[in-house]
């Protein structure tokens, strides 16, 4: 049986005869019952903050689990991240060669264009050098037959002349 303050004050004695002072025997249970009283104050004070303190506890282990569960989640989007990235990388290496390939064969491709135009255009002068000569020696053959005399000396010298020309290009 649990005692509370108002059970010591309105506790009652028998009556004896030479039994002790009642107003001493009074006095002291109200003095009792007011210390009681106050612990039993205290105590609920105690289990209510008791209470509030666990309820904060309980509080902050279950931000602790979400931290925690948010730190896991961080690190597996991290490395999931890492993983696209990389990946990506890759695909970016790769169209960059296959690029860069494309780019040299294209390059090989003109140069091929390139030295067959230069080919060509080495056979189209050798020809015209030719046919520039023939009609060159048929023009002196015609002066020397129109003028009776012989003008290959001055003609022979512009015919190397023009041969020096086409030789260096110009």
């Amino acid at each position: 049986m649990k005692v509370t303050p108002l059970d010591i004050r309105q506790k009652q004695f028998g009556k004896k005869v030479r039994g002790l002072d009642a107003r001493e025997v009074e006095a002291f249970l109200e003095l009792v019952a007011a210390e009681f009283e106050e612990i039993v104050r205290e105590s609920i004070a105690i289990k209510d903050e008791l209470k509030r303190k666990s309820a904060k506890l309980e509080e902050f282990h279950e931000r602790e689990r979400t931290l925690q569960e948010t730190m896991v989640t961080a690190q597996k989007v991290t490395e999931d991240i890492k993983d696209a990235a990389k990946r990506q990388a890759e695909v970016v290496v790769s169209e960059a060669e296959l690029q860069a390939e494309k780019i040299v064969q294209g390059a090989h491709n003109r140069l091929v264009q390139i030295l067959d135009e230069i080919g060509e255009l080495k056979r189209q002068r050798t020809q015209f050098e030719a046919g520039l000569r023939s009609l060159v020696e048929s023009q002196l053959k015609l002066l020397e037959v129109f003028q009776g005399q012989p003008a290959a000396p001055r003609i022979g010298e512009n015919v190397e002349f023009l041969q020096q020309k086409t030789a260096s290009g110009q």
